[in-house]
């Protein structure tokens, strides 16, 4: 799967990461960054811990990284969870926007997985 196709497969935006970054070799070098960062893990160990706090911290970090890559479908996830865990407290959505954001993770990774190997 070429970088195009990895980034409609993901919701992203190629163009964009394109103007910004110029070359798909960059491009492929955070992607390969974004793979191993840690957030997505401290986000699902701070929801199941129901530790607002390090879930509000996880998923702003994971919005930025997005952002920066135009990983417009789990940026937007991202933006939803993170506006709903800033107060600080749960309430009836932030189930449905955590599991948003799972799936949307899920799907950029399997995306991303497949054009680097």
């Amino acid at each position: 799967m070429n970088l195009r196709e990895c980034y409609a497969a993901a919701a992203a935006d190629y163009d964009d990461v394109m103007r910004r970054f110029m070359s798909e070799n960059r491009v492929d070098r955070f992607l390969n960054m974004f793979l191993r960062d840690g957030s997505f893990e401290l986000l699902c160990s701070a929801m199941d811990a129901g530790d607002y706090q390090d879930a509000f911290r996880a998923v702003h970090t994971i919005k930025g990284i997005s952002m920066n890559l135009s990983l417009n479908a789990l940026r937007d996830a991202c933006i939803e969870l993170t506006e709903n865990l800033r107060a600080g407290t749960p309430d009836d959505r932030t189930q449905p926007c955590f599991d948003r954001v799972q799936e949307e993770y899920h799907r950029t990774r399997a995306a991303i997985s497949s054009h680097l190997n």
